[in-house]
């Protein structure tokens, strides 16, 4: 008998990073695809708007040069990385405090000579060159130090630091240089508590644990509870010892776009909404219905379970970014800056201009800063007061670009938390996105992963897959 026709092998609903990760891998092994996006443009939750030459991303999230997924999904290879300085800048006790993270120091013995930080690579590296020089860096060792000009670096006032004294700050870096080096399956394989319960419960001191790694938690998860799984806060501590923090040049879209981009033409379809989902086609409110033989979702949590309820919504993460511009920007440098006394709104912020300097135009600074949770009523005024505080420097004057509040920005990851929650549904319906895996780029591009390899062995993919007829007309991304 013959095959009953179909338009694509394989039907991907959603082009945020998971389904266009997934595409790659698919297409690479001769499987045609239809990526099918309702709105008019690709990314998801990774867009980034442009106002008079500003680059604004609408969530802010965070890399890692230290996730895998950046260096093995397919289609990334022209994506250039910009880093922030080594580590994070504390805000605390009226000083600014430099943590540099070990980046894969060999030896806890090390944290305890607190006295270099990281070597900056180059501006403009592109990602797998960034990476190497992450990797050079691992000899170097955890430093914690006050800044020159924010305050007298006395033995009392080290003491007073958010990291607590010289025994508690070598403690930490010693706990920092263990997660650069310990194996993820370790990692893995700890019991699972919240995470908060879980960092006291090794010994970490109160101080440390809320003027450090409650703030640098909350800038990776969007979790100042520390409510996380202990599992995915070790992953993300595990990232930050032994990678640098970074973003995409041009802006979060940047990466959602080279994928879309470095797709055999004809792939992605943009403006298609699709109603109903089976095994063997999926139906859309413009086109009609398109056969396959697998269909993927790669939508949101809340956008997959309208589609086929019963899939688990999680809760969320809100978040609000704030972009302001001045002609005289702070001099915190590529620093990203976190408020270790959680003294206003403002969880963390950076002047992502001198980050990126293609974010603003030439001759102005764009300073972006995240507020988590829900926004407070006059979130303009406190935002602002809370720079000026931790900046140090007056912001009365500085023009707000844009506000962007997200309400279900990040999914929220409690313990237990199911780090790979199953991608296949049923031989022919699968799902992925960062609701199935860790709630970050990292994870979205993993759960891609997984999601491919499952379909390809369900479909018996080896080289060229049969020809399909072409899909419905659709506007093409």
């Amino acid at each position: 008998m013959l095959e009953p026709a179909y338009q694509a092998d394989v039907v991907i609903v959603g082009a945020g990073v998971a389904g266009l990760s997934a595409a790659h891998r698919l297409t690479s092994q001769g499987v045609t695809v239809a990526v099918l996006e309702a709105a008019p443009c690709v990314g998801g939750r990774m867009s980034t708007e442009k106002v008079d030459g500003f680059r604004l991303d609408r969530i802010g999230q965070l890399l890692s040069t230290a996730y895998p997924e950046l260096r093995l999904a397919p289609g990334l290879d022209g994506l250039v990385l910009r880093p922030f300085a080594p580590g994070v800048l504390l805000h605390g006790d009226g000083r600014h405090h430099r943590v540099d993270a070990p980046a894969g120091a060999r030896s806890a013995r090390g944290a305890l000579h607190a006295v270099r930080a990281l070597a900056s690579a180059p501006r403009g590296m592109p990602g797998p060159r960034l990476v190497a020089a992450s990797r050079r860096a691992a000899s170097r060792r955890a430093t914690f130090r006050v800044l020159p000009g924010q305050g007298t670096a006395s033995r009392a006032a080290r003491a007073t630091a958010p990291l607590g004294g010289a025994v508690d700050q070598a403690r930490l870096g010693a706990a920092l240089t263990r997660y650069s080096t310990v194996p993820v399956e370790r990692l893995l394989a700890r019991p699972e508590l919240p995470a908060g319960q879980a960092l006291a419960a090794r010994g970490l001191p109160a101080r440390t644990i809320d003027g450090f790694l409650r703030p640098l938690l909350a800038a990776l998860l969007c979790d100042p509870a520390l409510t996380t799984s202990s599992r995915c806060a070790d992953l993300a501590l595990r990232a930050f010892a032994g990678g640098r923090l970074c973003v995409p040049e041009g802006g979060a879209e940047t990466l959602p776009e080279l994928l879309a981009q470095t797709l055999p033409a004809g792939t992605v379809h943009t403006g298609v909404r699709v109603t109903s989902v089976a095994t063997t086609s999926v139906t859309t409110a413009e086109h009609g219905e398109i056969r396959c033989r697998a269909v993927l979702l790669a939508t949101d949590a809340r956008a997959a379970a309208e589609l086929l309820p019963g899939l688990r919504v999680p809760d969320f993460h809100p978040v609000t970014v704030v972009h302001h511009t001045t002609e005289e920007p702070p001099r915190t440098g590529t620093a990203l800056l976190l408020d270790a006394d959680r003294g206003g709104p403002v969880a963390h912020t950076a002047v992502i201009s001198e980050v990126d300097p293609s974010r603003a135009p030439s001759g102005r600074a764009l300073i972006s800063s995240t507020v988590l949770g829900t926004p407070p009523a006059d979130l303009e005024t406190a935002v602002r007061t809370h720079l000026a505080r931790l900046y140090g420097i007056p912001t009365h004057r500085w023009e707000t670009l844009a506000v962007h509040h997200t309400p279900e920005a990040v999914p929220a990851m409690p313990a237990p938390h199911d780090l790979r929650r199953t991608v296949r549904l049923l031989a022919g319906l699968y799902v992925c996105g960062d609701h199935r895996d860790t709630s970050t780029v990292q994870g979205a591009l993993h759960s891609a992963h997984r999601a491919a390899t499952a379909i390809l062995k369900d479909l018996g993919a080896s080289g060229s897959m049969h020809r399909a007829d072409p899909t419905p007309t659709a506007q093409a991304a």
